[in-house]
């Protein structure tokens, strides 16, 4: 079953303790995209400038996603430049931000687009979010990302996108400030009055939670792998957005425990993204499975793709 992300496909200058990179493949589309491409075919809609090449191209076509919603617009494309230092590595100091070609971004959907199934709203305008879930009518499941510029600023609009969310996943501190209260579960309940059936809060390191709004409250906590040297955390939220969408695309059903399930998968995508400098190696399909497993107690087949990505060393899960 296809899933469509509709974001931003950019580059990144990135500086962490381990070394510095000037520019580099990034975006949240990108990031989505790679992750989710292990078990589901993936479609983006997104717009780059002049600036981006074959060779950028070549990074997402090799894991088999679908390019034909990707706009090349006169200019730049998006760049961001951000640095990760001391002992908070989890947050990025953002240093600079052009937004170029993405400033004027209208969403266009091909109409070969009209049967995807899954539909994936990466952090962008929450007004361009609603357009697309509107455009995209027929899709099975629809999930969601938003940040903390949004929900200051565009409350209202937020709230009409949210209503036409199935999952919403974004990180603690962003639900705290959407469910205007310090206390996590009074956040999450919140926040699922507000439309989504499901709420997925991204703690970083220390795993993430998903809360229900059917079926009781209880939440599911699905702990995070401990590595070992975390290179580079850009992406890793879009990467456990990309693994969880994915794999619930992959599901002949979908129920609690799917979407238990998938908050494993969704670690592990983020953990790979994490351990290297971008671009990223892919992961190869035993390193996948195994640590999934790490995490629960059963696996999953992940999609090849274009092929096998441990014979595809050059296809990378880059940077937000």
């Amino acid at each position: 079953m296809s899933i469509l992300v509709v974001g931003s496909v950019a580059f990144d200058g990135i500086e962490t303790p381990s070394g510095k990179v000037d520019k580099v493949l990034g975006g949240a589309a990108t990031y989505f995209a790679l992750a989710a491409s292990y078990f589901a075919p993936v479609r983006v809609v997104a717009v780059v400038g002049e600036d981006f090449s074959a060779k950028e191209e070549a990074v997402l076509q090799a894991r088999g996603v679908d390019l034909r919603g990707l706009e090349r617009a006169p200019g730049k494309s998006f760049f961001w430049k951000g640095e990760y230092h001391g002992d908070n590595i989890n947050e990025a100091i953002t240093r600079q931000t052009d937004l170029n070609v993405f400033e004027q971004f209208d969403p266009k959907i091909p109409a070969a687009y009209d049967d995807t199934e899954f539909l994936f709203l990466a952090n962008i305008h929450p007004t361009l979010q609603a357009k697309v879930r509107k455009r995209m009518s027929g899709v099975k499941f629809v999930g969601g990302d938003t940040m903390n510029y949004w929900i200051e600023r565009t409350p209202a609009e937020l709230a009409e996108t949210l209503r036409g969310v199935d999952v919403l996943l974004i990180n603690d501190g962003e639900a705290r400030m959407l469910g205007n209260t310090r206390s996590l579960p009074r956040a999450a309940q919140k926040v699922l009055t507000m439309g989504p059936r499901v709420l997925v809060m991204k703690h970083g390191e220390y795993g993430a939670t998903a809360f229900f709004r059917e079926g009781g409250l209880h939440p599911f906590r699905a702990p995070a792998l401990p590595i070992e040297q975390v290179v580079d955390p850009t992406g890793a939220g879009d990467s456990f957005a990309g693994g969880f969408m994915g794999y619930i695309a992959a599901q002949d059903i979908m129920n609690r425990e799917v979407f238990k399930r998938a908050m494993f998968y969704g670690g592990v995508m983020g953990s790979f993204a994490v351990e290297k400098e971008k671009p990223n190696l892919a992961p190869s399909i035993k390193r996948h499975k195994d640590r999934a497993t790490a995490g629960e107690t059963r696996s999953t087949p992940l999609r090849a793709g274009a092929g096998d990505a441990s014979a595809q060393p050059g296809a990378a899960v880059p940077p937000r």
